[in-house]
């Protein structure tokens, strides 16, 4: 029998190059198909695999849909994993916005346009940033939980909007699995602003590379139950994975020999921020485990020092910063990334840039430069102690979705997805329970605006109205009227910050309205 085929995008990334890797190393009964943007570094690193009678390459972008189109034609399975990310999406959020969610309909379109779209399993590679910010209190995630954006999270906004493409396709078997933070060797050459973006008490269960290529290997079968389908999934690594941004940067540093404790060496701890960032404990990725058996169970220390043997040698030498000189001076060129005159942490409290300071800094008391000037530069000050990681203590933190979830969706009464609806500060304006959990249905947010969208999305992925997206970001406005959604938002926020009106946030949302 003819091998079948699957089609994977991004090969050329992290996720992607090593789940190229492994269905070819390991799945004999597959052949290849990935869209590359033709490129030097693209074309050098497939170089082994151009002639190869198991791989085609077809050189192209997301934006064509000819392209996509020959990549999906004869496809048994799509892996979609490839798309614009952070932090260059925080440089180009026009383009991220239109490549993604572009990609997402070009794929949905070509998979419609086969001959049987039913014989075609896709999957669509999301990511935690779409709940956003989820401080001690929230730190236990699930999905269903409310999409919230983090204000000025443009790759999240693009994610948000290509996951709806997928949701509400009327394709029969897609998923839509949310990443979490990917570790990867080359992790370490990741010097960039946005390292300073992430509260140092950030919770986050991190995937490891390995576990995700063998994630998407599994996916490829025909083997798995209906119920698998048209639904949300959390990825994540386990519980020895479920860290603290600050015990991540230990792991981290002491393997290439820095010693624990490292960050207090080079790192101030007002240098980064306390909020607006995205994260979570997944207290159901234990569920997408017992569907494809991906994770290797590698601990996470031993991982992390698995990660350190293949860096080059020069980080290695970082284990001088021992050295009282060499840790001001490691600390001092940290500090200068922190001074990056666009996303540099530092450089937005020396401007006294109100819509940054507002946005990343804060409780429900205070924020901005008035709480920012509240917070100590001495690491004695800070409490890093990290929440219970005990899963059997998550169901304490879960959020209410407003709805009876011991039901299948079908189940739910007509008053019960009217009460969803009102808890979610809008109306299900119809008389009829919905024909199914996936077509979708008429709804009513608290604003007036009307939308369509299925049962399924609304419930089970946290969607819900389109409009109320950001930009701009009107979240106070929201939660004021919309208790689903001020669980997440009054849990590190006041009440009456509000977003809409800054000059910074009007002009990137100018370039997202063009898009």
């Amino acid at each position: 029998m003819a091998n079948k085929k699957v089609f994977i995008t991004g090969a050329s990334g992290n996720m992607g190059w090593h789940s190229f890797k492994q269905i070819y190393d390991n799945r004999s009964d597959l052949d290849i198909v990935v869209l590359l943007r033709d490129s030097e570094k693209n074309r050098a690193k497939f170089t082994p695999f151009l002639g190869d009678p198991r791989v085609k390459i077809v050189w192209g972008d997301f934006g064509n849909y000819d392209k996509i189109l020959e990549c999906v034609t004869g496809a048994s399975y799509v892996l979609h994993i490839g798309g614009l990310v952070s932090p260059a999406a925080d440089y180009y959020p026009k383009k991220t916005l239109k490549t993604n969610v572009q990609a997402a309909e070009n794929i949905v379109n070509a998979i419609k346009a086969q001959p049987d779209p039913d014989a075609i399993r896709v999957v669509y590679i999301g990511t935690v940033a779409e709940t956003g910010n989820r401080p001690y209190g929230i730190h236990w995630g699930r999905t269903g939980d409310p999409i919230k954006i983090s204000v000025y999270d443009h790759y999240a906004i693009s994610k948000v909007r290509a996951e709806r493409v997928f949701a509400e396709s009327g394709l029969k078997y897609w998923v839509s699995m949310r990443q979490s933070g990917i570790l990867y060797p080359e992790i370490l050459k990741n010097m960039d602003p946005i390292m300073f973006h992430v509260p140092m008490n950030d919770v986050l269960e991190w995937a490891t590379v390995d576990d995700s290529a063998i994630l998407m290997e599994h996916f490829c079968t025909d083997d798995l139950p209906e119920e698998f389908y048209r639904n949300f999934y959390n990825i994540g690594s386990g519980d020895t994975y479920r860290i603290t941004l600050y015990e991540f940067e230990d792991l981290l540093l002491n393997a290439i020999g820095m010693g624990h404790d490292a960050s207090k060496r080079v790192f101030k701890p007002n240098w980064f921020v306390d909020r607006n960032f995205h994260g979570q404990w997944y207290a159901d990725s234990d569920l997408l485990e017992s569907y494809l058996h991906f994770r290797q169970n590698i601990p996470a220390e031993k991982y992390f020092a698995d990660m350190a043997k293949t860096v080059p040698w020069f980080y290695k030498l970082s284990c001088v910063t021992r050295l009282p000189g060499i840790s001001f001076l490691a600390r001092e060129g940290l500090g200068m990334i922190a001074k990056d005159k666009r996303f540099g942490t530092r450089t937005w409290v020396k401007q006294k840039n109100t819509e940054r300071l507002n946005a990343f800094w804060g409780d429900k008391e205070s924020f901005g430069l008035e709480h920012y000037k509240k917070l100590s530069d001495n690491w004695a000050d800070w409490d890093l102690t990290p929440p219970s990681r005990n899963i059997k203590e998550a169901d304490k933190f879960k959020l209410d979705h407003g709805y009876d979830e011991s039901k299948k969706l079908e189940e739910l009464t007509l008053k019960e997805i009217k009460a969803a609806a009102e808890f979610r500060g809008g109306e299900y304006t119809s008389n009829r329970k919905p024909a199914d959990p996936y077509t979708p249905v008429k709804w009513k947010c608290a604003f007036g605006h009307e939308f369509q969208m299925s049962l399924n999305t609304v419930l089970k992925g946290g969607h819900w109205c389109p409009e109320c997206d950001p930009m701009p970001w009107n979240y106070d406005a929201i939660a004021k009227k919309n208790p689903f959604f001020a669980q997440v938002w009054y849990a590190d926020h006041g009440k009456n910050e509000d977003y809409v009106h800054t000059e910074d946030i009007y002009r990137d949302y100018d370039e997202y309205k063009k898009a």
